[in-house]
């Protein structure tokens, strides 16, 4: 245990000191999100669609409709109850206000409560939004009663399906991450192996799987690092919930970082020398970043590529990430994806093993 320790310290000051891949495995996933980040999020948009029910033809019911009209900031829609909810679930909605029958008691010195239902996912919208309301409301009835507070909102939360593109680009970006990492941490062995060192080490009472181990430690908990600071950014500059468990999103984060890791090594049996492993590795990385789908779903490719995109192992784990991070619908059910990210980790490891050479 001394001497994995030691391995394992060895390991992280190495990956520490070498700044340009600490910025292939931090720095350039973190420009990534700020870069589509700021192209794709809706942050910024001043505009809010509002649909308004009414369930009474009386003058406060019409008085409401008419103010909330007059706002520049708001686009009104008019339908049924059931209408305009299910636009709200949809995403086409900021909020939805149902103005009942029993609001003309408001002139009997009666108080009324006008529904307001919005989405629970989007707090910052919700928030000004729900403040414009209620203060026009109030406005409303000081206007048409010469008396305030008889008439409320009564809010209430409904989550919406509709995602954003930065919700559908954050998950994409740390499956690329993860992926990136994998692979290309793989080949600190080739460098090893090319300088002799590795030989040194095989001539050394040391276990293979002990140096193996802390190498494998060391990128596990950089990703997770990594999906941590990606989330950070998310939630703080775009606003991204997650919105599944945490035990969910850590462990399909470790499913994916074993998967590559395992790939990174396999790959590296076949390099001589650090170039050509580069080489090898952006032969296999390339097709994966533009046709698994994590800067747009795949359902938007021709037919033909339809096939390559099902046998790519990252359109699996970016599959999983968006679930259990937004709860993205899954585009394959869960045990084809953990089936075909397991496999590739057993089928990997096996074949590094068999492959393994010390020179």
């Amino acid at each position: 245990m001394k001497m994995f320790l030691k391995l394992f310290t060895a390991q992280a000051k190495e990956l520490l000191r070498d700044r340009m891949s600490l910025f292939w495995y931090i720095a350039f996933p973190v420009i990534f999100i700020l870069i589509f980040g700021a192209i794709f999020s809706d942050v910024g948009d001043i505009n809010f669609d509002v649909g308004i029910v009414t369930e009474s033809q009386g003058p406060i019911a019409e008085g409401i409709a008419q103010a909330f009209e007059a706002v520049e900031s708001f686009t009104i829609h008019k339908g049924s109850r059931e209408e305009e909810l299910e636009a709200l679930r949809s995403g086409d909605r900021s909020v939805v206000l149902v103005v009942p029958a029993a609001v003309e008691q408001v002139f009997m010195g009666q108080p009324a409560k006008v529904e307001v239902f919005y989405d629970k996912g989007q707090e910052q919208t919700t928030s000004i939004v729900l403040s414009v309301v209620d203060q026009l409301l109030e406005e409303i009835e000081q206007q048409l009663t010469g008396k305030t507070r008889l008439l409320t909102t009564d809010q209430k939360a409904v989550t919406a399906e509709h995602l954003r593109d930065i919700d559908f680009l954050l998950p994409g970006i740390l499956a690329m991450a993860i992926m990136q990492l994998g692979l290309f941490g793989s080949f600190n062995i080739v460098s090893l192996r090319e300088k002799k060192v590795l030989k040194s080490m095989g001539a050394t009472p040391l276990p293979r799987i002990m140096l193996l181990g802390t190498e494998i430690l060391v990128r596990v908990l950089l990703s997770l690092f990594q999906t941590l600071l990606i989330i950070i950014i998310g939630r703080l500059v775009f606003d991204v919930h997650i919105t599944g468990p945490w035990y969910q999103v850590i462990g399909t984060v470790l499913l994916g970082s074993v998967t590559f890791i395992s790939l990174g090594y396999l790959l590296s049996s076949f390099a001589k020398s650090e170039e050509s492993g580069i080489g090898l590795v952006q032969l296999v990385q390339f097709p994966m970043m533009f046709f698994a789908g994590i800067f747009f779903p795949t359902e938007l490719m021709p037919d033909f590529l339809q096939p390559l995109v099902k046998i790519i192992p990252l359109t699996y784990l970016g599959d999983l990430l968006r679930n259990a991070m937004v709860s993205m619908p899954l585009a394959y059910p869960v045990v084809t994806s953990l089936l075909i990210l397991g496999g590739l980790t057993i089928g990997s490891v096996i074949g590094a093993a068999l492959l393994w050479r010390w020179e």
